[in-house]
């Protein structure tokens, strides 16, 4: 049996297209693919679970139950920061799933079994960057199936990709990540989520309905940074008045205050916050990039806050899956 090497980026959450129950389909990602950072695994086949990390133990418990395998001795290269808006829950289940098959000699079959590893419920971008890469916009959940309550664990299928577009290879994506309270995820994360459906206005999303349409999409097809970086910007500020009771602001702090400083910065477009944070983000050029990071790591300084600036370019294809025979 091979042993199996997985990487892959994280990714960018801009937001949803509608959370209104007052409309036929809900939720609707939008993010984009990064290369950079990456969660990174190898995987070989084994007759137990074998790993030092609980969170890759139960992914991979999940796994070999899936396809029905004795075990799997998984090494976790990389990690990615979890709950802080990069989608790290997602990469590493779909990495583990991924690994796990390809070292039993295996089809993972990623989109048909996310919904089983409890990925894929509201968003789908996370699993179509692990697929793909890319600038992605997916078709969302009937609301009459999801309302507040989600269907059962598993009792769903990824909602498909209406649009994706590789981005220009020369944009990059400035990901600031302030060491601050973790975002929401789990069981937090769903009562949120209700609170925030039950309440949604449906106007807000017709608005951004119009500014995917008209701006976001076409900017994103034909490579136009400004005007898509003023798109996501726009998208992320209506997506965070629906948010706004649950999180504190249009962004939770620290978020908001990030935000505030780096739309100042002349070469950054598309400031949001990603998800539920604190991750925040912008979008300028290979030629910019540097002058960009130091306003990101001034902002963090003036404000008295520790974190780390990246650099990432957007992804262009998805998770890289390498096998190699065992001696």
């Amino acid at each position: 049996m091979p042993t199996a090497t997985v990487t892959a980026g994280a990714r960018l959450h801009v937001g949803f297209q509608n959370l209104s129950l007052a409309r036929r389909r809900l939720y609707g990602g939008i993010g984009v693919g990064l290369e950079e950072p990456r969660v990174a695994l190898v995987a070989d086949p084994a007759d137990e679970i074998a790993t030092k990390d609980p969170l890759v133990r139960k992914y991979a418990s999940h796994a070999i139950e899936l396809l029905d395998l004795p075990g799997v001795a998984i090494s976790l290269e990389e990690r990615l920061p979890r709950h802080v808006g990069l989608g790290s829950g997602t990469q590493l289940a779909l990495a583990v799933l991924a690994g796990t098959a390809r070292a039993h000699g295996l089809d993972p079959r990623i989109r048909e079994r996310a919904p089983r590893l409890g990925r894929g419920g509201r968003s789908g971008v996370g699993v179509a960057t692990f697929e793909a890469g890319g600038f992605v916009v997916d078709a969302g959940h009937p609301t009459t199936r999801f309302t507040t309550e989600p269907p059962a664990e598993g009792d769903w299928t990824v909602p498909p990709v209406v649009s994706r577009h590789d981005l220009p290879s020369g944009w990059r994506f400035v990901v600031v990540v302030p060491d601050a309270e973790p975002g929401r995820s789990g069981d937090d994360e769903d009562r949120s989520m209700r609170a925030v459906v039950e309440r949604a206005d449906p106007a807000v999303a017709d608005e951004i309905a119009g500014v995917v349409t008209r701006k976001l999409l076409p900017a994103a097809a034909e490579g136009r940074l400004e005007e898509f970086g003023e798109a996501v910007a726009e998208i992320g500020r209506k997506n965070g008045s629906w948010y706004a009771d649950a999180q504190g602001g249009v962004f939770r702090p620290p978020a908001g205050e990030l935000v505030e400083a780096l739309e100042g910065c002349r070469v950054l477009s598309g400031v949001g916050q990603s998800s539920w944070g604190p991750v925040v983000y912008g979008v300028t050029d290979e030629d910019h990039a540097e002058e960009a990071r130091a306003a990101a790591e001034n902002a963090l300084t003036d404000r008295g806050l520790d974190g780390r600036v990246l650099l990432s370019a957007p992804a262009t294809e998805g998770a890289n899956v390498h096998t190699a025979s065992q001696p």
